[in-house]
């Protein structure tokens, strides 16, 4: 569409819009105006809108009528196309097309990655499959299994993978093997709450259909013959498996972990308490294999070939040398990626890396927000799962933010350099890094608050000093060590690399150990990550001045927080652990001594850390809650809740209570308006109920994910 042809379908739409005479004082007409100058960006929406389309999809209760979403896409393109000459109906048919394809992309995806999954638990039984990999935990290890053979399941209902943990580490099999562990399999766990994540729909994008632990020994059987590729991929992992070993042997301890995380992918062996750290610092994403250690990869790549081909007279006069750098650092990208086992942040990463350099190759900016957009339509529509993950959202929300604000701030800044001597440009340097630091963490906290309840206070003071020495120190060690494998050289450069990952290890622990370095919220309600992300896409993809209408969205979502509403009651899916809402606001487990996965994920979608226990007998502290060996009665905004121990007094307080909540069956003329027994948890899995308001409120996390395929339909 060619500049002329855009203004009279932005000004032709606007005028439709605003009405006659209204001249420009009129708020659709000023609108209008804004958005033809800003005609350049509009491309950058249209991965804003494949998102929103695959979003609508995962909101649905059921699972809509195949291809829908192609069809729904089609019919737009033809639209658009048989109404180009109109120009309102063309541009509505244009902005709805984005979400309709992203729509069909994400039915695409389910269906392609759709594989029988466990509706219940089997087992002890032998289990019989192919390791696919391997991880090494702090304690034991992990196994994923495929070309799966299990008794008791029919060859059709048998999932294409499982995952078990086994454990004793020096069990684990090789990778390619096939081998027979007896175990207990149950289908992958739904969420603890409603609202909290569902592992259920992430093990189903991963192909996985069932989990457990084994209680066995691994016993190897007689290998079958692989194929060529299955034989590459098998080889890919049993190398990773064998550079972490040796990872280990050279260096070991917390050092060795976090060196094996960043050369194989592998944080599995990172002990608890050093990952508490990374997280408490805000560096965390150091250790997960994204944008900043294929970037480096990249760079430390480009950088020394360019230079080299420039010491060669005849090849740096004769050759596009800067193009030939550029392929080697997509070659050296790529082969990271394989050694690292190929997570989906990392080849997000290395798309966006290879794009980068493609703009090299054709003489464009490697730093541009339509390269972004590009990159971000591309992940969406081979991966439209990521999109609703916290992984896809902070990678590519600080990407957009610090390229929005490098638009702002690059020309001044590079005057401001040039004007300085070489002292100058050090502390402008690292003034960068804190500046890069504090857009970063701007730009994933809607993310953060979402997703993990975690605000890090101190994270722009860690990253100031992790991130050089992880740029300078750690990894061209960990580049020299890849060189160094193949011969047995790998002691010094792991050992080199062990120091600097000190650094960053002590960094973690002690801006994690200072007074108020972290701090939990309740959990954001969705629509409040919504407000911020619009404000936000809205302050970062405009240029002109009415980008700042995005600020005051913004603060609207911000200001959610003050309006969560927490659940009063919750119960487990089998009816082990449950909580009540104490005076003070906090909560009070029925037990501490099971459920311990569960009531760490209440405890952190309140906002909190501690929490107390029921008593066994007489009253709480609180005095809304009285026990005895039978149970226990609630009282809580003018309602009488029952939480039965046995059976023997579930008649009576169906009579006299509000709610009766038991892991047992309750009586078939039980009269509370309200009953949560073992059937409607085993139907309704993990409950919430409300209490403030005319009616108890109760959600469940079933009806919560609805009939999708990748809830298990009992």
């Amino acid at each position: 569409m060619g500049s002329h042809a855009s203004r009279t379908t932005v000004y032709g739409m606007a005028g439709a819009l605003a009405g006659r005479g209204s001249g420009w004082r009129n708020p659709l007409r000023r609108l209008g105006a804004c958005f033809a100058a800003e005609r350049e960006r509009w491309i950058l929406w249209i991965p804003v809108g494949i998102g929103l389309g695959v979003v609508g999809y995962f909101l649905l209760p059921a699972e809509p009528p195949d291809w829908s979403g192609a069809i729904a896409a089609s019919l737009l393109a033809l639209s658009a196309m048989l109404l180009r000459r109109f120009d309102l109906a063309l541009l509505v048919c244009l902005v709805l097309f984005a979400p309709a394809l992203g729509f069909a992309a994400a039915q695409v995806r389910t269906a392609l990655v759709s594989a029988p999954m466990l509706v219940k638990e089997v087992g002890p039984v032998p289990v019989t499959g192919r390791v696919l990999s391997i991880d090494k935990l702090e304690k034991g290890g992990r196994v994923v299994l495929t070309d799966l053979s299990i008794p008791r399941i029919d060859p059709a209902a048998t999932p294409g993978r499982v995952r078990l943990r086994l454990r004793n580490a020096s069990e684990l099999p090789l990778p390619g093997e096939r081998v027979r562990i007896v175990a207990v399999v149950s289908p992958p766990p739904g969420p603890a709450m409603p609202g909290a994540f569902d592992f259920g729909r992430s093990a189903f994008f991963a192909g996985i259909g069932g989990v457990g632990y084994a209680v066995g020994k691994v016993q190897r059987i007689e290998d079958r013959p692989l194929d060529f590729w299955t034989g590459v991929m098998a080889a890919a992992e049993r190398l990773r498996v064998s550079m972490g070993t040796r990872i280990g042997e050279t260096v070991g301890g917390a050092e060795g972990g976090v060196i094996g995380a960043f050369l194989t992918g592998q944080q599995t062996a990172i002990p608890d308490s050093v990952m508490d750290d990374f997280r408490a610092s805000g560096l965390a994403h150091l250790l997960s294999i994204s944008g900043i250690h294929v970037s480096l990869v990249a760079a430390l790549v480009f950088l020394p070939v360019r230079a080299l081909l420039a010491l060669i007279e005849p090849v740096a006069l004769n050759w596009p040398i800067k193009k030939i750098a550029a392929v080697a650092a997509v070659a050296g990208a790529f082969a990271y990626m394989l050694l690292v086992g190929s997570p989906v942040p990392t080849e997000r990463s290395v798309l966006m890396t290879s794009l980068a350099m493609l703009a090299i190759l054709l003489d464009r900016n490697p730093l541009s927000m339509r390269l972004i957009a590009f990159a971000a339509a591309i992940v969406i529509l081979k991966e439209p799962d990521s999109v609703v993950g916290a992984s896809f959202q902070m990678s590519f929300g600080a990407v957009v933010a610090l390229i929005s604000a490098y638009e702002v701030i690059s020309g001044p800044w590079g005057e401001m350099r040039r004007k300085l001597g070489w002292f100058g440009r050090l502390w402008m340097h690292l003034a960068g890094i804190a500046v890069t630091s504090v857009i970063a963490t701007l730009a994933t906290m809607p993310f953060s608050l979402y997703h993990f309840q975690q605000i890090q206070y101190y994270g722009v003071i860690a990253n100031m000093i992790a991130v050089p020495v992880t740029s300078v120190w750690v990894m061209p060690a960990g580049m020299i060590s890849y060189l160094a494998f193949p011969f047995g050289l790998e002691e010094w450069p792991l050992t080199v690399m062990g120091w600097g990952v000190t650094v960053i290890l002590e960094t973690a622990r002690i801006v994690a150990a200072l007074p108020g370095s972290t701090k939990l919220v309740p959990a954001m309600p969705p629509w409040g990550l919504a407000l911020m992300v619009s404000g936000g896409l809205w302050l970062m993809l405009w240029r002109g001045r009415w980008r700042l209408w995005g600020l005051p969205v913004i603060a609207l979502g911000v200001m959610s927080l003050a309006f969560t509403l927490r659940p009063d009651i919750l119960i487990d899916d089998q009816g082990k652990l449950m909580a009540v809402r104490e005076a003070s606001g906090g909560l009070a487990l029925s037990t501490k001594t099971s459920g311990k996965f569960d009531a760490g994920v209440w405890l952190r979608r309140d906002g909190s850390t501690e929490s107390t226990v029921w008593p066994r007998e007489g009253r709480s502290a609180d005095g809304m809650l009285s026990c005895d060996r039978q149970g226990c009665l609630y009282r809580r905004g003018g309602y009488i809740v029952v939480l039965a121990k046995s059976r023997d007094a579930l008649a009576e307080d169906c009579r006299i209570a509000d709610i009766v909540i038991t892991p047992d069956p309750a009586p078939r003329g039980c009269r509370a308006p309200v009953v949560i027994d073992r059937w409607r948890l085993l139907r309704g899995g993990a409950h919430a109920v409300y209490l403030l308001g005319p009616e108890p409120r109760v959600e469940t996390v079933t009806a919560e994910r609805g009939i999708r395929p990748w809830v298990p339909q009992r």
